[in-house]
């Protein structure tokens, strides 16, 4: 065998073995997504900005988003995400109802602003309030409020339902959210028929369908209560307006799961209609 070839073959199998020892190396050390859970988050999406604000001859469309969520880059490149290509799909619908054949000229631009700020915050737990107004052109702008919880721990949306022990009976929490509602709404119209689960054309709503967040009270990084956020039309006209009610803990204290027990306690600065000036 002539010196080249000899030289050749050691070569091929230096590099076999540093081949087989990288392999082996590899075959280890975790994937990425598990050693670092993080790592799903991209650093352009950790650095979402804290908002928007674009203007187009067609839609004004912002975004505010708070401060509180920069402690958590997950839960706000998601909302960030989403909430932009929500408004943008506006911007281009209002784009093609105010161009498209046959449209009224003259007509104002659309609108749509969507504001969430931080309820509460306790060990685990974030609560966010979601108010959305667009506007498209009728009587009054339309006004849509609801709450975002997110697990901190778990890096996860939760419901009512994962705040409850399963099957727990909800009728008492109904009852306590419908009378603080009537006492609310007979501070704002003394004439107003009182309404019930049952009545029309406004009825009261059963919190297992209810948007809420969690109600801020004097115990540091506990939530006191629950409040239910109702919308307009939902309980009333137009004029009277959406409605926020906070239902203290000791209502629905027996209800929560193990997990949650904690994150409750101390009692709210207010309870019944805590609606805010002008909501």
């Amino acid at each position: 065998m002539t010196r080249p070839l000899q030289l050749l073959l050691l070569s091929a199998a230096v590099a076999a073995t540093l081949a087989a020892c990288n392999r082996d190396r590899e075959a280890d050390a975790p994937p990425a997504s598990k050693a670092d859970p993080d790592a799903l988050v991209t650093p352009a999406e950790a650095a979402a900005p804290q908002g928007l604000d674009e203007k187009t001859p067609w839609a004004d469309i912002r975004l505010s988003l708070p401060d509180a969520l920069k402690a958590h880059p997950d839960l706000h490149a998601r909302l960030y995400a989403e909430e932009v290509r929500k408004l943008r799909q506006f911007a281009e619908g209002a784009q093609g109802e105010l161009t498209e054949a046959g449209a009224p000229t003259g007509r104002p631009k659309y609108e749509n602003t969507v504001t969430i700020t931080t309820a509460a915050e306790t060990g685990k737990l974030l609560s966010l309030k979601r108010v959305a107004l667009d506007y498209t052109g009728g009587a009054h702008p339309n006004t849509l409020t609801s709450g975002i919880l997110w697990d901190k721990a778990l890096k996860r949306q939760i419901g009512l339902a994962d705040l409850f022990r399963k099957g727990a009976d909800l009728t008492a929490l109904d009852q306590a959210l419908c009378s603080a509602l009537n006492a609310a709404k007979r501070a704002r119209v003394p004439d107003g028929a009182s309404i019930t689960f049952d009545s029309k054309p406004f009825a009261c709503p059963r919190v297992a369908t209810t948007p809420f967040v969690l109600t801020p009270g004097g115990t540091p990084g506990k939530a006191a209560g629950l409040t239910f956020l109702i919308g307009p039309y939902q309980a009333g006209s137009y004029a009277e307006g959406g409605y926020e009610i906070a239902v203290p803990v000791v209502v629905f204290r027996s209800l929560l799961v193990v997990s949650y027990n904690d994150e409750f306690g101390g009692q709210p600065a207010r309870v019944g209609d805590v609606t805010p000036t002008g909501g």
